[in-house]
């Protein structure tokens, strides 16, 4: 009897094993599904975006917010998207999160004036902040420690892969078809993904689940006040074009900005469980992943948006967005191989050269594509375009790692946080600032803004220390 009860545990046990690997499988292909489309969503519209305007009369204005109204949204709220995996279960945060960003989808596609498109872009950002920092997490807490690594990079490389093709797929179907049908599809994409996250949690979600969720109350005071410092900055930063003519539309914000930002350091100093720990900035190696990470984005993000802005231009190279996509290309490729092999490349010759030579890379980039542009040459365009990918996937793929790495276990959710909003910010800032040096010299002034990023960021590579 012993031994027939023995045999029947055995094979129950061996049954909950294969339930709980069928049910991790299909939770980790659709977060890297839903992964792909997030990041194909954050490019695909800089190639659509001449087309958006034209369509629903969107001032300069109107097309910067497009791409600032989600990413401001998903800087002031990822940190909350993190807390509400760790409160309510990663894959419950997932779908959730999946969903708005569906509905958000939706309304784009629908959208016929400029105010609805802004209000699901808002949305969006919403969901990608809440389906970011959650489907990561229910990717690393589902695995095995000696499957966890794999799964990870998995995730990432679903990402990247979604960022790197977004320009090309967003020029395609815009060309061919119409921009509405990169939300469709991305609504499409984000269905299945929700439909396959809530099988597996119908099958299996306890495997799933944090083994602690979060019992600490949420810090509203410091999450509206990093939210209004992060739009009043940004709205300063629109703001700079017109300061000759009308100064207080950018000092308002920015003295706003800079007391939300005062009142912020004091009320997180009192609050028991703060949103932003300014502990983890005495740490050198994570303040210096911040700011690198913050830089590649702001460079990356710019880059994207004013080239095609400029490449669909009759001033510029009047290219279709087709063009436009398959002219990135380069940029492309390079910036998906060596952001995924920047781990390898870091082995090799260390993560500070690393860095500080992608910098560096985008300062020389920037130089070749700005020859490019003033003599009109398409093969010197590409060569400038593929050292810019090559040298902002090395700071991009290592910063947020580096920064990580610097800082306590326990502190790893609230440091990833604040490293996702920075990020975001940092690629908002990229687009309003961008949108000033655009208006003064074009997309050779935004070449020049990106140099002096990359000049930045090469100090603060060099600034490291030797052992990182």
């Amino acid at each position: 009897m012993s031994v027939m009860r023995k045999q029947e545990a055995a094979r129950e046990h061996s049954q909950v094993a294969q339930q709980t690997h069928a049910t991790y499988a299909s939770v980790l292909w659709c977060s890297c599904l839903a992964m792909l489309a997030v990041g194909a969503n954050g490019t695909a519209i800089m190639a659509a975006l001449p087309s958006m305007a034209d369509k629903l009369s969107l001032t300069q204005a109107g097309v910067e917010w497009a791409v600032n109204a989600y990413l401001v949204v998903s800087a002031a709220t990822i940190v909350l998207g993190g807390q509400a995996a760790d409160r309510f279960g990663a894959p419950q945060a997932s779908i959730v999160g999946l969903a708005v960003f569906t509905l958000a989808s939706c309304i784009i596609g629908f959208a016929n004036t400029p105010s609805v498109l802004l209000a699901g872009r808002a949305l969006q950002g919403l969901g990608a902040a809440l389906a970011v920092p959650s489907t990561l997490a229910a990717v690393g807490t589902g695995a095995t420690l000696e499957k966890r690594t794999a799964a990870m990079a998995a995730w990432t490389g679903f990402l990247m892969l979604g960022f790197s093709i977004g320009p090309l797929v967003g020029g395609a179907l815009t060309h061919f078809i119409g921009w509405r049908v990169i939300f469709w599809a991305n609504a499409i994409v984000m269905s299945g993904a929700i439909a396959g996250m809530a099988l597996g949690l119908l099958r299996g979600g306890k495997v799933l689940s944090p083994s602690r969720r979060l019992d600490r109350p949420t810090d509203w005071p410091g999450f509206i006040l990093l939210a209004i410092f992060m739009v009043a900055l940004v709205f300063a930063l629109h703001a700079l074009p017109h300061m000759n003519t009308a100064p207080l539309s950018a000092l308002g914000p920015f003295a706003l900005a800079v007391g939300a930002f005062s009142l912020l350091i004091k009320v997180e100093a009192r609050v028991v469980a703060p949103l932003v720990d300014r502990s983890l900035f005495l740490s050198r190696g994570f303040a210096m992943g911040v700011g690198i990470g913050s830089l590649s984005m702001f460079s990356i993000l710019s880059l994207l948006l004013y080239f095609n802005l400029y490449a669909q231009s009759r001033e510029g190279l009047g290219f279709t967005a087709l063009q436009a996509g398959a002219s990135l290309l380069p940029l492309s490729a390079a910036l998906l191989v060596l952001s995924l092999s920047a781990s390898a490349v870091a082995k090799k010759i260390g993560v500070r050269t690393a860095i500080t030579g992608g910098m560096a890379l985008v300062v020389i980039a920037s130089a070749t594509t700005g020859v490019a542009v003033a003599g009109g040459s398409i093969v010197v365009l590409a060569a400038g375009l593929f050292l810019m990918g090559a040298g902002l996937a090395l700071p991009y793929g290592l910063a947020p790692r580096l920064a990580l790495a610097s800082i306590a276990p326990g502190q790893a959710g609230q440091g990833s946080g604040i490293v996702n909003a920075c990020t975001f910010l940092g690629g908002s800032a990229g687009i309003a600032a961008g949108a000033a040096a655009f208006a003064v010299g074009g997309f050779l002034a935004v070449l020049g803004m990106i140099a002096l990023a990359g000049m930045t960021g090469a100090m603060l590579g060099r600034g490291m220390v030797a052992t990182a």
